[in-house]
């Protein structure tokens, strides 16, 4: 994260991409599908939505298939992230939800839930705005400013 913070994204990669091969050489699959949706994470930072949400997907259905929900959230919820930055609102709205429903089944704090609710409100007043654009007489693109989707909730992933 901090490297992130730095700007040095491709550094950041390289770590992410070390934590990958080190979780591998363990054997142990958790900790390898963390570090998977952590390096995407960093793919998202970069502007490689299209990369990240394919590797969040696959690591969606992993843990899915493994029933690891806290892993699971995590992914979905990283996913949701990437979808908003991408501007489709519609797919981030479903992950985010999702999310809060997957949180809910873990029994997390009322602290995270609150916090997993907050980002759908984000993402539902980001789609109705685009929306109203899209009807709008005269509107331009539609690309007003954005705010993320809060991050809070998303390191209770293990």
């Amino acid at each position: 994260m901090l490297l992130r913070l730095l700007g040095r994204l491709d550094e950041a990669y390289e770590v992410a991409n070390e934590a990958v091969r080190q979780a591998r050489f363990t054997g142990d699959r958790e900790q390898l599908l963390g570090a998977r949706i952590r390096r995407a994470q960093v793919l998202q930072y970069q502007g490689k939505t299209d990369e990240a949400v394919v590797e969040l997907t696959g690591c969606v259905d992993e843990a899915r298939g493994r029933e690891w929900t806290g892993l699971e959230a995590f992914a979905v919820q990283s996913r949701g992230k990437v979808h908003f930055d991408a501007g489709d609102y519609e797919n981030a709205l479903a992950d985010m939800t999702a999310a809060v429903f997957l949180r809910e089944k873990l029994g997390a704090s009322p602290a995270e839930i609150q916090a997993a609710l907050t980002a759908v409100a984000v993402v539902q007043s980001a789609l109705e705005a685009q929306r109203a654009s899209a009807w709008a007489p005269g509107s331009g693109s539609g690309s007003e400013s954005r705010s993320e989707p809060n991050d809070e909730g998303g390191g209770d992933h293990a």
